[in-house]
């Protein structure tokens, strides 16, 4: 079950761009390795070097004293080395227990699939990782979140002595989390080694032994957590002082451009109303399950509402036709990038450049020119590192593919922006210049609504917050009054369940 894992001297090259030069990592039997570096640092090309998917122009994989020649994917399964992917890999047309043996097929004497022996195994195993997921269910029936328990769950079905997990809390839920590390710590204590790729310094600090940060492809530092806190590690991974922004609430006006009245989706969510003024940044929060998710679509035209009405600057906003909403001047940047922003078979500028051509439909013909002028802006502004525009977008690491999503949404010069859980997979330098670009935008007249349940980004950025449960504003709270206990006060529900609504 134990493994002692270390990669040296490890380099590659793609063409002429060299996305590692000599980068070094120890890992330990019983070890959880923090692996930390900006969005394009080359984490996940040093994790797909061990997991065979990428064979190094040169160093070497040595795996219990002995050099590995030729790493494969089927050699590094082998070996125990399971790799949970930041992308999806579930297949969305079998099943939960299909999925869990995919290539691993138990079958009876006759030749046939033993379906209810994998079914049997398969609700043992969520049973022993306390999740409440029917095997049964076919993936694209499920949240997202749940398919993220489902990959996580393929890593550990079959023997694993080393698990390499690239960001694997993005779509959990606060429940899921604790439950994941949970999971991880039984795991460490059965010698299992894992290697943990995250931008979410609280949890690298609370379940990790040591680290290592990557900066531009190069090794910088290995060490204990415990021996540096959440500022050194910051500078480590940017290599530099990153001072934090905080909002200013100067840039709010008494102007209400968006107003939202008994606005109502079925079961999701009901009677929802508020306002939006010019200049401000309105956060929605709350706990998964309480139709935030749903609410995001609706006010972007993607989702039927039952009942309600929408209105920007006073008149009526058709919100049953998403390009009457873009026409309208409001953009929206989704969560879950993968399943529903990026288009994975175009390139780089042609993703960049959908929204604007969507909503200026009238012209017969793209102008490439003019693609290539508005993408060199909005790429600058937001620091997206890539080597060529017509490279297909999936060239892109995953921070960066966000970075030009919100690049995408920039070229329409919207009036308001509708922005759900926008720093999903982004390290935490480019979180600070997505703040910045909130602050930059109100300042110039432009008005924010932010999906997120992460107070620290909340609080960073809001005028006011909007804290939902089971489907209903159960508070609105100034800037003044948010504190992190009253959010996760009112995320719960605690003041209905006592019977005391304030």
């Amino acid at each position: 079950m134990n493994i002692d894992l270390r990669m040296e001297n490890i380099s590659i090259f793609f063409g002429e761009f060299q996305a590692l030069s000599d980068v070094s990592i120890d890992v330990k039997s019983g070890e959880i390795h923090g692996l930390l570096g900006e969005n394009g640092a080359g984490k996940s090309t040093l994790m797909n070097i061990l997991a065979g998917i990428y064979p190094p122009s040169s160093g070497r994989i040595i795996i219990d004293g002995e050099t590995v020649h030729g790493m494969t994917v089927s050699r590094a399964a082998d070996l125990g080395i399971r790799f949970i992917h930041q992308e999806l890999s579930v297949i969305e047309d079998l099943r939960v227990y299909e999925n869990l043996f995919l290539s691993k097929e138990l079958t009876l004497k006759n030749g046939f699939l033993d379906k209810k022996e994998m079914a049997a195994r398969s609700a043992e195993l969520m049973r022993k990782m306390n999740l409440d997921i029917n095997v049964g269910d076919y993936i694209r029936d499920l949240d997202t979140s749940r398919k993220q328990l489902v990959e996580i769950a393929k890593a550990i079905m079959f023997e694993a002595r080393l698990i390499i997990m690239d960001e694997p809390t993005t779509s959990l839920t606060n429940k899921e989390i604790e439950v994941l590390f949970d999971l991880m710590r039984n795991l460490k204590k059965s010698g299992v080694s894992m290697i943990y790729i995250s931008h979410k310094m609280p949890e690298l600090f609370s379940v990790c032994d040591k680290y290592t940060v990557l900066r531009d492809g190069r090794f910088i530092q290995s060490g204990e957590f415990r021996t540096i806190d959440e500022h050194g590690m910051t500078e480590l991974m940017v290599g530099r002082s990153v001072v934090e922004s905080e909002r200013s609430a100067v840039t709010r006006t008494d102007e209400v451009v968006f107003e939202v009245k008994g606005l109502s989706c079925g079961d999701f969510f009901r009677d929802v109303s508020f306002s939006l003024y010019k200049g401000e940044v309105l956060a929605l929060t709350g706990l998964f399950g309480d139709g935030r998710a749903e609410l995001s679509e609706a006010l972007f035209g993607a989702r039927k509402v039952t009942s309600g009405t929408i209105k920007k600057s006073g008149a009526h906003l058709p919100i049953h036709d998403i390009g009457s909403v873009m026409r309208a001047g409001v953009g929206m940047v989704p969560r879950s990038r993968k399943e529903r922003s990026i288009f994975p078979d175009l390139s780089i500028l042609n993703n960049a450049s959908m929204a604007y051509l969507a909503k200026n439909r009238g012209a017969f013909f793209a102008d490439r020119r003019d693609d290539q002028r508005r993408f060199g802006e909005m790429v600058k502004l937001m620091n997206v590192r890539y080597d060529h525009e017509d490279n297909f977008i999936t060239s892109l690491s995953g921070g960066n593919q966000q970075k030009v999503v919100l690049a995408r949404w920039l070229e329409t010069d919207a009036d308001i922006y509708i922005l759900d859980n926008p720093t999903q997979g982004i390290d935490v330098g480019a979180k600070f210049e997505v703040y910045k670009l909130i602050n930059l935008l109100t300042s110039g007249g432009k008005s924010v609504i932010i999906f997120s349940s992460e107070f620290p980004e909340i609080y960073r950025v809001c005028d006011r917050c909007v804290v939902m449960y089971k489907g209903v504003i159960n508070a609105v709270l100034d800037r003044n009054e948010l504190t992190e206990i009253k959010m996760m006060y009112y995320s719960t529900g605690a003041n209905l369940e006592a019977g005391t609504r304030e």
